[in-house]
Formats: C-alpha cells, sequence, structure tokens
C-alpha cells in the first residue's frame, strides 16, 4: 500500500506584516534580486542590544552597477521596540561583516576594507554610544579574515592571510608568474593585537597549519583553534581539528582528534567545556552530531550519536546551559542542554526555521525564516520567538502558493520527506507541470522555510502555475547519520531512485501532472539533473544542470576534493571499478537523452570543472542532434554564482526552459539572448521614433 503523508505549515503571521491585498502579483525573477536578509546577529555581554548585518544585492534593475551581495550595519535594542525597531549606524556604502562587540559591550566590531587598491581588510570598532568608527587593529602585508574578542576588552586574536612573497611579486611583474599546482601553500597566520597601540605591531602566534576558526577561553589564556594540515580544500573538510593552544605562545595543549568532518564550536561559561558539532566518523557525510569536549585534555562524547537531526548551530547561555539550534527533518526546534550533554529544555518554534543563534546577557536571538519570508532577526522571550526585523514589506504584494512538508515511501519502503510548493490557487485537474528542485551536496537538507532564490524556482514558478518539490532524498541530512550515508557506494541509485518514487506519489495526490516534470539543481543536485535527463530521460520533460557532474570518472581527477568524494560518497576509487564508475555518469547514457537540458556553469568552477558540462553537452550533441541542449558559461563564477548579474541570468534563463518545455509549445530551444528589462544596468533604450 502505498502512504503519503501532507504536512501543512504551522505559520504564525507576525502582527506586523500587512493582509494580503485582494488584487495581489506573482513574484518576479525581479523580485528574487530586491530580497534583503539578516545574514547575522551578535548580543552584547549584558544583551541589551543586538547588531544586525543585513545583505542586499546591488540593485541592477534600477540602474545600480553589477557586483555581490553587500551588507550593512544596524543596531536595535532588545529591551523594546520589535520589528523595524533596527537603526542604520553606519553609512550604507560601508560593506562590513564579522560584527562583534567587545566583551565590556562598549564597542562594535568588523571587518571592512576601505577603498583604495592597497587597501586590506582590517578590523574597525565604533562606539556604541555614539561617535565614528576607527582602524582597531590590522596588519599592513595581509587581509584580515577572522577575529575574536579576548575578555579584557583590548586584546584582539586575528587571523590573516598569508604574507606576500615580494620576490614572487618582482618575478611576476617581469612575466614569470607560473602557478605550480597545489605545491606553493601558504598558511593563514595568528597574530594578537593591542587595539590601544600599547604594544605597537601584533604579535604573531605560531600555529601549525591552515587556521580556519577561533574562540577565546573565559580568561583569556588559551584558545581553541580549528586547523587543517594543508591549504587544500580537501583537507579543510575531512582533516580540520580543534587545536586548545597557549594564547602568549601557541604551544598546543590539546587535540580534538575526532575522526571527521567539524562545524560549530564554542567554549563554555566556565572553561571546562567545548560543545562541537561534528561527524560521527570519517565516513559520516557531514558534521551535524553534537559532542562535548573536556578542555583539559580533548577528551569527547557524544550526545546526540544515533539521533535524526541535525545540529546547526549552538551557543552557551550565561547559566551553562548549551543551546543548541537543531534542524528534525524539514522543519527546526531549539534545544537546551547542561554541560554534561542531559537535554534539559526542547522549546518548537513553529514555523520558524532556526539558521543561527547568539546568546549572551541571559538573552537569546535567533535567524530564522519562514515560508513566508527569509531570514529575519528574533528574540527568545518567556519561551516564544518575538520578530525583531522585518524586511521586505513588499512581499505583502506578492500571491503566494502554498507550502507545507510531504512524505511518501519509495519503493524498496524507506520513507522520504520534501518540501512542496503548489501553485498559486491550487494545482489543476489533473495535476500542475512540476519543477523538482535537487539540493546539492547532497549532505545537505532543505528546511520548510524561504525556498525561493536565483536558482530556486519557489514562488516565482509558484505564480507561473507550476508546482515545486524539494526532495530530501537519501544522502540528504537531519534523518541521522544512517540516512545520509544510504547513497554511499551507490552513485544515482537509491537517490535518485528516490525522485522517480516522488513523481508517482505526487501524482496520486493530484499536484503533479506526470508527464510534465522538470528538473534542476545545482553541484550534486545539476548531477541529479544531468541524470534525468539521460538515464531517466523517460521522467523527465526538461532539465537545467547548473556546475553539475556528467562523467564520475573524470570527476576525480580534476576536482579539488577527491580524497572527500572518496570518503563519504563513492567509497571506492575510479581505478577499482573503472566500468562501474562510467556506468554511474549520465555521459555513458546519452543514448536515452530525449529530455531538452540547459547546461548552466561558472568558468572559474574548482569543485565541478566547467569541462564536465562540456563533456555531457559534446556528447549529446553528437549523439543525440536531435535532442535539445545549450551550454552557457559564467565569466568570473564558480561553484555558484555570486554576482547579480549572474544570478538574475540565470533566473531568467531556468524559468523560460522549464515554460517552453513544460508549458509551452517545446521544439526549438528558446532564443539565446533576451531582452533586459528598461531600468536594468546594460539594457538598451529604445530610440523615440
Amino acid at each position: 500500500m502505498k502512504r503519503y503523508t501532507i504536512h501543512a505549515a504551522m505559520v504564525a503571521i507576525p502582527a506586523m506584516i500587512v493582509a494580503t491585498p485582494a488584487l495581489a502579483r506573482p513574484m518576479t525573477a525581479e523580485d528574487v534580486l530586491k530580497v534583503e536578509q539578516v545574514a547575522e546577529i551578535a548580543l552584547t555581554a549584558d544583551g541589551s542590544q543586538m547588531v544586525i548585518g543585513v545583505s542586499k544585492a546591488p540593485d541592477i534593475a534600477n540602474g545600480e552597477d553589477n557586483g555581490r551581495a553587500e551588507r550593512t550595519m544596524h543596531v536595535a535594542s532588545t529591551r523594546s521596540g520589535g520589528a523595524n525597531a533596527a537603526r542604520a549606524f553606519l553609512p550604507e556604502d560601508m560593506n562590513v561583516r564579522s560584527l562583534a562587540y567587545s566583551p565590556d559591550g562598549r564597542m562594535i566590531s568588523f571587518l571592512w576594507k576601505p577603498d583604495g587598491d592597497d587597501a586590506k581588510t582590517a578590523v574597525y570598532g565604533i562606539p556604541v554610544d555614539g561617535g565614528g568608527h576607527r582602524k582597531l587593529a590590522g596588519i599592513k602585508d595581509a587581509s584580515v579574515s577572522g577575529y575574536a574578542w579576548a575578555p579584557d576588552s583590548r586584546t584582539l586574536y586575528l587571523r590573516v592571510g598569508a604574507a606576500k612573497d615580494k620576490k614572487r611579486k618582482t618575478e611576476s611583474k617581469a612575466g614569470f608568474n607560473a602557478v605550480i599546482y597545489e605545491e606553493e601553500q601558504k598558511f593563514s597566520r595568528l597574530f594578537a593585537a593591542d587595539t590601544m597601540g600599547g604594544e605597537g605591531e601584533p604579535r604573531a602566534i605560531n600555529v601549525e597549519g591552515q587556521i580556519s576558526g577561533m574562540r577565546v577561553s573565559p580568561d583569556g589564556r588559551w584558545l581553541a583553534v580549528s586547523s587543517a594540515p594543508t591549504t587544500q580544500v580537501d583537507d579543510s573538510l575531512t582533516s580540520t581539528r580543534v587545536h586548545i593552544i597557549n594564547a602568549a605562545n601557541g604551544t598546543r595543549r590539546a587535540v580534538v582528534a575526532t575522526p571527521g568532518k567539524i562545524g560549530d564550536f564554542e567554549i563554555s561559561p566556565d572553561g571546562r567545556t567545548l560543545s562541537l558539532v561534528a561527524a560521527v566518523d570519517k565516513n559520516d557525510p557531514a558534521a551535524t552530531t553534537l559532542y562535548m569536549v573536556d578542555t583539559a585534555n580533548g577528551a569527547f562524547r557524544g550526545v546526540t550519536e544515533g539521533q535524526a537531526n541535525a545540529a546547526v548551530d549552538t551557543e552557551w547561555m550565561d547559566d551553562g546551559r548549551l543551546a543548541v539550534a537543531m534542524h528534525v527533518g524539514a522543519q527546526s526546534e531549539l534545544r537546551f542542554y547542561n554541560a554534561a550533554g542531559r537535554l534539559r529544555e526542547t522549546i518548537d518554534p513553529g514555523a520558524l526555521i532556526l539558521r543561527s543563534i547568539d546568546a549572551d546577557g541571559g538573552k537569546l536571538a535567533v535567524i530564522a525564516d519562514t515560508p513566508e519570508h527569509p531570514r529575519e532577526a528574533f528574540l527568545l522571550e518567556r519561551g516564544k520567538f518575538t520578530r525583531w526585523t522585518s524586511h521586505n514589506p513588499w512581499l505583502s504584494e506578492i500571491d503566494m502558493g502554498r507550502q507545507r512538508t510531504i512524505r511518501y515511501t519509495a519503493r524498496d519502503g524507506q520513507e522520504v520527506e520534501g518540501v512542496l510548493v503548489e501553485p498559486v490557487g491550487g494545482a489543476p485537474s489533473g495535476g500542475a507541470p512540476t519543477i523538482f528542485d535537487v539540493h546539492g551536496g547532497p549532505e545537505a537538507h532543505e528546511s520548510n522555510g524561504w525556498v525561493t532564490n536565483y536558482g530556486g524556482p519557489g514562488q516565482v514558478a509558484a505564480g507561473k502555475g507550476y508546482s515545486v518539490f524539494l526532495p530530501n532524498y537519501r544522502g540528504s541530512t537531519a534523518y541521522g547519520t544512517a540516512f545520509s550515508k544510504q547513497h554511499q557506494n551507490d552513485y544515482a541509485g537509491k537517490e535518485f531512485n528516490d525522485l522517480v518514487d516522488a513523481i508517482g506519489a505526487l501524482s496520486d495526490m493530484g499536484i503533479t501532472n506526470k508527464d510534465k516534470v522538470g528538473i534542476t539543481g545545482g553541484s550534486y543536485g545539476g548531477y541529479a539533473s544531468a541524470w534525468g535527463a539521460t538515464a531517466l530521460s523517460e521522467h523527465f520533460a526538461a532539465s537545467v544542470m547548473f556546475v553539475g557532474i556528467s562523467n564520475q570518472i573524470s570527476k576525480f581527477g580534476t576536482t579539488d576534493i577527491p580524497n572527500e568524494m572518496f570518503l563519504v560518497h563513492s567509497r571506492k576509487w575510479p581505478w577499482e571499478n573503472w566500468q562501474g564508475m562510467l556506468e554511474r555518469s549520465p555521459i555513458y547514457h546519452v543514448d536515452k537523452a530525449k529530455t531538452p537540458i540547459l547546461i548552466l556553469h561558472g568558468e572559474d568552477d574548482t569543485r565541478v570543472a566547467p569541462s564536465q558540462s562540456y563533456e555531457l553537452y559534446r556528447n549529446i550533441k553528437v549523439r543525440q542532434p536531435d535532442t535539445p541542449v545549450r551550454l552557457v558559461l559564467y565569466p568570473g563564477e564558480g561553484h555558484g554564482n555570486r554576482k547579480a548579474a549572474a544570478q538574475y541570468d540565470y533566473n531568467i534563463r531556468m524559468m523560460r526552459w522549464m515554460d517552453n518545455y513544460l508549458k509551452g509549445p517545446g521544439g526549438e530551444m528558446p532564443p539565446v539572448r533576451f531582452d533586459l528589462p528598461e531600468g536594468f544596468a546594460g539594457a538598451k533604450k529604445e530610440k523615440a521614433d
């Protein structure tokens, strides 16, 4: 018997949100461009104030120059005000990040790079009580990439890039600029700086390896530092460990020898315990399990091993409790543990998807989103979350499709969950054309929160009459390590069978017209999209592949994460089974490729080389000349588009492709170019007759 479960989102609409107007409109690609989101938060030591970093892309739809999203700083009192109480605290043209309060609460610090070719990113600060910003600490020869305050509110520990090789610079100017691949690694450095200038130049602290994060002990005598043995991305994922070192000279006191990937780590108020989110073993696809670590010797013990959830962020409260933002399937919850790892309290945030948390002064702040809005700042007050920011008021104009989670049973009996966005007004009789939006990783998961972005069709597609399904297929996190390991040593097997089984489930529910199903996704989701257009072509009528895999053999030789692929995905090297690896590659199945496929890729991608897209494009063109296929490259972009114009271009091309082959006439591909709306930077204005 087939089993399907539908879970309606318990969405509490905040009082400050204006009711949807009677004449609402659908969401557009131009709307996606103007979304603002809370990107970071921090509380002062007494909990009376919160600093908020708000991210927004340049407004290229109204003539602003193309570029990446920038972050502005806002401050709000936590004692009164509620939503919209935050006020800008720096000029809007200052792009800042890594916001923090000094321990004494007098200064807000941030990373900033002033204008100028020779300028370096440094730590700046602005007094809480008013006044101009000033430079607190920096290094002349490199930019600061991270920092942490000492408890004295005077010393800053700086993570700084490698020193420049002056000889190499001179040689390069003369034309001798050859790059020796992976052999010229230069480690990041650690410094201690006196923000009052009392010690002159920052003091270097010798630390082995590539530093990625650091925390300062409550007494200021030692640091918890995460570092990898090399600068290679592979080692940053699989071999990063937390080290307990002396703050004065870098001498290592202990190492937390967890066997796999690591995530967030925080020091308890008494300095005795370190919370650590880590993998359970070297083959665990993701760091999702909570551990408690003895800071005296590095010994660790598991707290949530074997549980069907994923710890995403941790913060210690002043009273010694540990707050944990936990994702449980497509929803989330807030948990409190004591230092021994015993669960003391669980708070259900309703429709909120908790993304990150910060705690101080007895208060706890979170960044969270829902199906109705992107990420905003909230405060936990008397066991409930109060919304403290309200960006994107224009979303009240948007007519949104209903969103919820569904569960279905795969062919082998495994229950699978996903997030469903219905068409605005609901699915018609016979089902709606449906787009599968497949996440990457696959060690990631979809939450039932805000799902619309430049590569995620979400509400833009819902406004055009599509259903959108975001599957948490096997390999996804937040369902336990056993579930996330089910895809291992089985590329494109059970994991992608879950996608086909979802088509049948959605069709049986009356949601999907199974003859009009498209698939899209990036990275591993791009692999799924390529597989859907080749091996599973009979099930998908359109495909949009982004930075995806087409050849599992050549992928090993061109990626920057071969060891990570072996440990947590393939569990075998290509030379152990050349034929088997080839058969799990989309290029092997181009004889079945009838699905029109749009291939998109960043030219500078090192994770999945652009050659993966070239291979699939060329094989389809030669073997299946009648199958519509187009390859689009984005200069200057890597494993994901960062600049606003490239993001907009992606969104427009994706939806045009789906419209043509799921709702339109099909046949010929959409035109190569499209006209930019008036007002866009670069748009051509028609001359008056």
